[in-house]
């Protein structure tokens, strides 16, 4: 007789898993489905388009800078995303953004060449420089190759990863009051050109 009891509450607890499981993978999503720009907003005259499942940053005949915009907002997220950089390979990952025309303000997680701070915060049009990798921490930089970038952001916690290594972390109480788009970026000056894949966020 006990266990009809048992079974149910074995039961039960398997559908927690199962529920707990399911709610988790649902937080997960990825921002670029491989095939067009669907669920993201061009600014700019630069070049964005999806070529054999990666999406290509390129700078145009005005050399100048230019964004790709999430059409949704993220306050609290883990954003991890794949980058190649080919020629300049000047870019970066905005958060907590808003866009008018070419003007950004918010947050960059910075992608640029050997020695120049991938994985710092850059804050657009307020304090610049917020906080730069520790010069040993440039190495873990591939140019040229595929890297893995992770941006944490929670409360007012940012927390950056290159290829594995934690490059910042940082505590700013400007940056947990704020909100807004993802988006990435093409620097000016010409000459630049940047590949991405698997792009995906999970709210926290």
């Amino acid at each position: 007789m006990k266990l009809i009891p048992q079974l149910l509450q074995r039961l039960l607890l398997a559908g927690c898993f199962v529920l707990a499981a399911t709610a988790g993978f649902a937080q997960s999503q990825s921002l670029f489905n491989g095939k067009n720009l669907d669920g993201w907003k061009i600014y700019g005259t630069e070049k964005w388009y999806a070529d054999q499942g990666e999406l290509v940053c390129e700078s145009g005949p005005d050399k100048e800078y230019g964004y790709l915009g999430t059409n949704q907002s993220f306050k609290n997220f883990e954003l991890t995303l794949e980058f190649k950089q080919e020629a300049n390979g000047n870019s970066g990952v905005f958060f907590h953004s808003s866009i008018e025309g070419t003007k950004i303000t918010g947050w960059q997680a910075e992608v640029a060449p050997p020695g120049l701070h991938t994985g710092g915060i850059y804050e657009s049009y307020g304090r610049g420089w917020l906080i730069q990798p520790a010069p040993e921490k440039e190495q873990y930089l591939k140019m040229g190759e595929w890297n893995t970038m992770k941006v944490r952001v929670q409360g007012d916690s940012v927390t950056t990863w290159l290829n594995g290594h934690e490059m910042i972390q940082l505590n700013d109480a400007k940056i947990g009051a704020a909100d807004g788009q993802l988006a990435l970026q093409i620097h000016a000056g010409g000459g630049i050109k940047v590949r991405w894949r698997n792009i995906m966020v999970t709210p926290l």
